[in-house]
């Protein structure tokens, strides 16, 4: 694998894939925070120590497989462009927190994009397991596999009382975050989603955007995770997690169909409005690209639009972001040259459903 390949399509291919619930569950992820044991925390750590660490990956796992999950890719971070930094950050492969520290990190990434391993972030690693759709437990057993594939040549910081030993103190313990992104519009429009936020936040649990911490919830996508790491096990912290996110699936599909009882005109109206702007527009910024598309996803979800595929708006979602949409044209674009090419792109692969 070349990190072209990485970079020729918008979704990974294990997001072709129909996990179960995936009306609202777009995916499902196990991240892992792990140190080396007796070596210094990248936050505190030099450069050369950073290095070994960093070369350590690529020596032992560059073109390896595990499993299924065939040819993983070593990618130090300072031999990429800005916009490809910017791309691997939209499709969720590397976080915006690696790339500050570029000069001493790399990622590992699995030829299907469903692992990736993130090196000298906030600890020495973080590994990302993704699944489609609603798969919490499946991920976490397949996140565990992995993890033991890797600790039969790195002896982790780990201690009997605490659990792993992390950067932050608040992965001490599992290291842990188990997340789903969901698509929530009903709620949304219902404005049942601001009272449910705090009482989710009382649980242990955090709502974030589609980014993760500190990012927007826009397009209607929210990423539902957990807050504790210490006193549970990864178990007890995923069925936590997936009581919570069964009652939202549930509150959604009763808010879609109460819309769908008492205002369905309204609702096709404003599905079929978005639509058209998808369809005709010479500029559109990413906001309301984003609206839009979460309008006609949630069409396709009741069975009003048919002729789109949700493929195509997964592949909409990341295509018309900043990093991808430079990637897409070649070169740097301003915000308006980025607007033009977002409208076009997407009026281009609404007809190729045609």
């Amino acid at each position: 694998m070349t990190l072209q390949n990485f970079m020729n399509e918008a979704i990974s291919p294990w997001m072709r894939e129909e996990g179960p619930d995936n009306d609202i569950v777009l995916s499902s992820r196990i991240r892992l925070a792990r140190n080396f044991a007796n070596t210094t925390y990248p936050i505190l750590a030099d450069p050369n120590q950073l290095e070994e660490i960093r070369d350590f990956f690529k020596d032992n796992y560059e073109n390896k497989s595990f499993e299924e999950y065939k040819d993983f890719s070593f990618l130090p971070i300072q031999n990429l462009s800005a916009v490809e930094r910017q791309v691997l950050v939209e499709k969720h492969l590397i976080s915006p927190h690696l790339v500050k520290h570029a000069d001493t990190a790399a990622a590992l990434i699995s030829e299907n994009e469903q692992v990736s391993v993130m090196i000298n972030e906030e600890d020495h690693i973080r590994i990302q397991f993704y699944l489609p759709g609603f798969q919490l437990n499946k991920a976490l057993e397949k996140s565990f596999e992995f993890d033991d594939w890797l600790e039969e040549k790195i002896n982790y910081a780990f201690d009997e009382t605490r659990g792993y030993l992390t950067s932050c103190p608040t992965n001490v313990g599992t290291g842990m975050r188990a997340s789903v992104m969901m698509h929530l519009p009903a709620l949304t429009l219902t404005k049942q989603i601001s009272r449910m936020i705090p009482a989710i936040n009382q649980l242990g649990l955090v709502v974030r955007g589609i980014y993760g911490e500190g990012s927007e919830a826009v397009g209607n996508i929210y990423q539902i995770s957990n807050q504790i790491t210490l006193g549970k096990s990864e178990e007890d912290i995923v069925e936590d997690l997936q009581s919570v996110v069964e009652q939202l699936i549930d509150h959604e599909r009763k808010a879609r169909m109460q819309i769908m009882e008492q205002s369905s005109k309204r609702l096709e109206d404003r599905i079929y409005r978005s639509y058209g702007v998808l369809e005709y527009s010479r500029i559109m910024e990413s906001k309301e690209a984003a609206k839009c598309l979460s309008d006609v996803r949630l069409g396709i979800d009741l069975g009003i639009i048919t002729n789109v595929s949700k493929n195509i708006l997964n592949e909409l979602m990341i295509l018309t972001q900043p990093g991808f949409l430079q990637q897409y044209a070649s070169k740097t674009l301003n915000p308006d040259e980025r607007d033009i090419l977002r409208a076009s792109l997407i009026r281009e692969r609404l007809q190729l459903e045609k």
